[in-house]
């Protein structure tokens, strides 16, 4: 059995780290109230305007641009989203387990031939993939650390050039969707080439009138498309993770107490124990003396 000095340290160690605990989830739930809000917001104009680029991508053979060209899949880049910190469950793992068995499962060729990049925002997977000798963009690793949408644009300025003038022929996103506290969808979705909409779709039902001419609009549009479209995976994935971060905080504290509550009952149990000892030796002392 422990002494009572070893589980008063104990507790009070247990005691220190709920308090911090508790401050994390308190910080991960105001940030989250703040990502929520921007994702929720961004998530309408996302999905119409990627409905409206797939849309005017199918509309036949002089839609046929760079944007959309498919090409023997020589040079890929993968972008993994992920978190600059832990303490967040399993919300990184996922993320880095989905792009490895991507790599494994559909770009083993180019990886082993060294034509395999991965593209990392997050500084947590630009340390995994580094550590195990992956092929490393580092140039947006540290983007959350100002998370605007010029900065993101940046990053998809790099993958549009990098796609258009031949770099890779391939570009995919894996990327955590938020859904609510408790809960992360994992996402593994083309990036570049853009796909057309199908013929039986709701995007390729629309007949759209371009004014002043098809074009200029789609010129205009593709970019803008592709921006938002990177902007919307990494806000998703940054209210992913606080969402994240404060679950396990609370799970964390929860543990604490429940700890704490069977250190105290060890240190009690203990007390006794010393206190009915003692008196033990007191009394048969007395009945020493007395005998004597």
């Amino acid at each position: 059995m422990a002494s009572l000095k070893e589980v008063k340290n104990r507790i009070t160690s247990i005691i220190s780290t709920q308090q911090i605990t508790k401050a994390m989830k308190m910080v991960a739930a105001a940030k989250l109230r703040k990502s929520q809000e921007r994702i929720v917001q961004m998530r309408p104009f996302s999905e119409k305007l990627s409905e409206v680029l797939r849309s005017v991508s199918g509309a036949g053979e002089e839609g046929q641009s760079w944007y959309n060209a498919e090409r023997e899949e020589k040079n890929v880049l993968i972008v993994v989203v992920s978190a600059d910190r832990g303490l967040c469950g399993s919300f990184n793992s996922t993320v880095f387990k989905a792009a490895t068995k991507l790599i494994k499962d559909k770009y083993a060729r180019q990886h082993e031939q060294g034509r395999l990049t991965i593209l990392t925002i997050g500084k947590k997977g630009q340390e995994y993939f580094k550590k195990r000798g992956y092929k490393v963009e580092e140039t947006y690793a540290t983007l959350f650390q100002d998370l605007t949408f010029e900065n993101v644009s940046g990053a998809a300025e790099f993958m549009m050039s990098s796609f258009k003038n031949g770099t890779y022929d391939k570009i995919d996103i894996v990327y955590n969707e938020f859904k609510n506290v408790a809960t992360q969808i994992l996402r593994v979705e083309a990036y570049l080439p853009i796909k057309a909409a199908t013929t039986d779709s709701k995007a390729a039902e629309v007949d759209y009138i371009y004014q002043p001419d098809r074009e200029e609009i789609v010129t205009g549009l593709i970019p803008k498309s592709l921006r938002v479209q990177l902007f919307k995976a990494v806000l998703d994935s940054n209210a992913a993770f606080n969402g994240a971060q404060m679950t396990a905080m609370d799970k964390a504290t929860e543990n604490a107490g429940e700890l704490l509550k069977e250190l105290k009952l060890a240190y009690n149990r203990t007390r006794q124990a010393a206190i009915t000892k003692e008196i033990l030796e007191i009394v048969g002392g007395a009945e020493a003396l007395k005998s004597s």
